[in-house]
């Protein structure tokens, strides 16, 4: 650990919906920051401008406040380290790359990208470096005269890096330990682009050296990034202030092969995005874990689980218990599989685990998507204790609670009408008397009364409590019958047995 404030970034392309991995990738950065007191940096990779989407930066701010993952500097929060979006920092970034250059470790290219695509169709496995870069149009196959004519003459081009050949480069990787590389199976990446604005390679680490990132954390698909981020780091002569990494695992299909894509989600039937994404360019809308019906706190709490674990038997964790319990050193090497199965499981447990009231507000907007309003909190709060434990989803609560807020539109008479007789009729028409006699409902009290009832008439209680509960809430489901009266009322109640009397004995 380093003497120096933590500070670690999460450092997205605003290119489309934020993928599950991305948000674990920022939990990781924010449990991190927290724990050693540090700071939790939001900075916008925007330098593609080729592949920038109108609308995705506000969309990873909105996923990153649902999940309650504030940043202390963005380019909302601001911060001592503004701008935070690369694409208003352009005009650092020309300055190192020219000084690579000047110093031997890059060189200009003035390839044209027909010229480039020539060499990948006619040599096998064409890599732009050390094998081919004498042959190619640059500043280190060209004569001085040339590229300055070129220069001069405002020619597009490019910035390498030069890698250097036969060199081993090294780090100790914070989960995976010593990791190296070989310079000379490693390609010259671009550093500066023609636009002027610099590839992810250059502005990572200028970035993280002025922002004064003490820890990088980010998937492991980046791996083969690192000795270029290496190099640059020692170029530049920043070695000293390099941060420390940490390369997270994948996360895997349910099959545990490949990583997991948006593609599998679609095919799989369970979302990969964090909150819904509309793709404006094809009109495709991929749907979230938020809108699917997850509590941000499971969502957050699966993610934690996805390639770390505290070392106990302990699965569902607060924000402020994963804060405490977190260390990147118990962060599994590798990937972790995602199973949707597990994750509702999270939210089940969840739902059960909040208080009422902080569910109100979620289950109220449920019920409002589907067109009713509830008017009355406190008749909410006492639905949502009745029924919240048998919730999976948030869009449960209305599949479970629709019938407290108005009457069945149908009735499971299947269930019914083959057994019905004159003598359940005279039952119920007997019970709505008993009912219109009581001044208040109890439901144990009422069950007792219903039960002898149903002795005095013959009946088996079995086969008068089915139809009575689909009476009240159209089905075979729900909580206990005569916790349902209670919160429905005598009138209510009254009003459903007469109404489902006249569809029972149609």
């Amino acid at each position: 650990m380093t003497d120096k404030k933590v500070r670690v970034r999460f450092a997205p392309s605003p290119t489309g919906g934020l993928h599950l991995g991305g948000v674990r990738t920022v939990l990781f950065n924010y449990l991190f920051a927290k724990k050693h007191g540090g700071d939790f940096v939001l900075r916008i990779e925007d330098t593609d401008q080729t592949r920038y989407v109108e609308g995705a930066e506000e969309y990873i701010l909105d996923c990153l406040k649902w999940c309650g993952l504030h940043p202390d500097e963005s380019p909302v929060a601001g911060g001592p380290y503004a701008p935070y979006r690369q694409s208003e920092r352009k005009v650092l970034y020309r300055e190192y790359a020219e000084r690579l250059v000047m110093e031997g470790h890059a060189y200009y290219a003035f390839d044209t990208a027909e010229e480039l695509d020539k060499n990948r169709k006619e040599v096998p496995n064409f890599q732009y470096g050390l094998a081919y870069r004498h042959t190619l149009r640059n500043s280190l196959s060209l004569p001085q005269h040339e590229v300055d004519e070129l220069l001069a003459a405002g020619t597009p081009h490019v910035i390498r890096i030069k890698m250097p050949e036969g060199e081993t480069v090294n780090f100790n990787d914070m989960i995976r330990g010593h990791v190296s590389f070989e310079t000379s199976q490693v390609d010259d990446k671009v550093l500066l682009k023609a636009d002027g604005m610099p590839t992810y390679h250059l502005a990572v680490v200028v970035d993280d050296y002025l922002m004064k990132i003490t820890h990088a954390f980010r998937g492991e698909e980046w791996l083969p990034s690192a000795p270029v981020h290496l190099l640059l780091w020692e170029y530049l002569g920043w070695k000293a202030d390099m941060p420390q990494w940490a390369h997270l695992p994948l996360i895997l299909k349910p099959d545990g092969h490949g990583k997991l894509s948006k593609r599998d989600g679609a095919r799989l039937g369970f979302p990969v995005y964090a909150m819904n994404w509309f793709d404006a360019k094809s009109g495709e809308l991929t749907q979230g874990f938020r809108e699917l019906g997850f509590l941000p706190e499971a969502f957050l709490n699966l993610l934690a689980t996805l390639g770390w674990n505290d070392g106990t038997e302990q699965e569902i964790f607060t924000l402020d218990e994963l804060i405490e319990k977190f260390s990147i050193e118990r962060v599994n090497k590798s990937g972790a599989k995602f199973d949707f199965e597990k994750a509702k499981w999270f939210n089940a447990e969840w739902i059960k685990k909040l208080a009422v009231g902080d569910l109100q507000l979620a289950v109220k907007k449920v019920f409002a998507d589907k067109g009713v309003a509830v008017n009355d909190d406190e008749y909410l709060a006492k639905v949502v204790g009745l029924i919240k434990d048998r919730c999976v989803l948030l869009p449960d609560f209305y599949q479970q609670a629709g019938f407290f807020f108005e009457q069945p539109a149908a009735y499971d008479l299947n269930a019914v009408k083959p057994k019905w007789t004159d003598t359940k009729t005279e039952f119920y028409r007997e019970f709505i008397a008993l009912l219109n006699n009581e001044s208040t409902i109890d439901a144990h009290e009422l069950e007792a009364k219903f039960k002898a009832l149903s002795e005095q008439k013959g009946l088996k209680v079995g086969d008068v409590m089915l139809p009575f509960r689909i009476m009240l809430v159209g089905g075979k489901f729900g909580p206990h019958v005569f916790d349902i009266v209670a919160l429905l009322g005598k009138e209510e109640t009254i009003s459903r047995i007469e109404k489902a009397l006249v569809a029972f004995t149609a």
